[in-house]
């Protein structure tokens, strides 16, 4: 399977402290799904592999009537495991041609660039797209590089290869204008994750990104 922009236009990524259990979790993503979510990431930093082998399959079964892609964040053996579309590697996990070898050519690969060092050392790998990590400051990753900001997506996307999904402190008051400065896409976590209503939120969301994409 390969992406294409439509693909990549709004991406949730899950987070573990954001949702009570199993049943709460795949609720979220079914309603993201319904609400115009294109592509569901499964993160969860703290996990062992039997719990995220365990989310794989029961966010695999939740997205089997619909197109969307489950991508796994960081982890190979899980995303092998429970089939899952692909994977997304940060700059410190495994490389991406170790990856794509144990992948194949038809899974997802995408990879975090937070400079355009990154970027362009992106452009010769095989990989299917480029999360633009982090657009704003955000409070739910620790380890993060310095913000990109605006600037910085206009700067990486006009020299990247690749499709690119920013991510990072990104709402629905901003969503638009990272997209306006070159984004394909977004991936939103805490804005989807805490929502009162998933599939209301996740709707505006993509409405509000989809004007910036005509």
């Amino acid at each position: 399977m390969k992406i294409s922009k439509d693909d990549i236009r709004l991406c949730l990524v899950t987070d573990e402290t954001m949702y009570k259990d199993e049943d709460h979790l795949a609720h979220i993503v079914s309603s993201a799904v319904a609400g115009g979510v294109t592509m569901v990431q499964l993160r969860e930093k703290t996990a062992d592999t039997k719990s995220k082998i365990r989310k794989g399959l029961l966010l695999k079964k939740v997205l089997y009537t619909s197109s969307v892609p489950l991508i796994i964040n960081d982890d190979v053996e899980v995303a092998l495991t429970v089939d899952a579309e692909g994977v997304h590697l940060g700059q410190s996990d495994m490389p991406v041609n170790e990856a794509r070898k144990l992948l194949g050519k038809d899974k997802i690969i995408g990879i975090s660039v937070e400079s355009k060092a990154h970027a362009i050392e992106a452009n010769s790998l095989p990989v299917d797209y480029v999360g633009l990590s982090p657009v704003f400051q955000t409070g739910t990753k620790k380890d993060i590089a310095t913000p990109l900001h605006l600037e910085g997506v206009r700067e990486i996307t006009e020299l990247s290869h690749h499709h690119a999904m920013g991510i990072g402190g990104i709402h629905l008051q901003n969503a638009a204008e990272v997209v306006r400065a070159g984004a394909d896409g977004i991936a939103v976590v805490s804005y989807l994750m805490q929502a009162t209503d998933v599939k209301e939120a996740a709707r505006c969301m993509k409405e509000a990104i989809e004007k910036e994409c005509i």
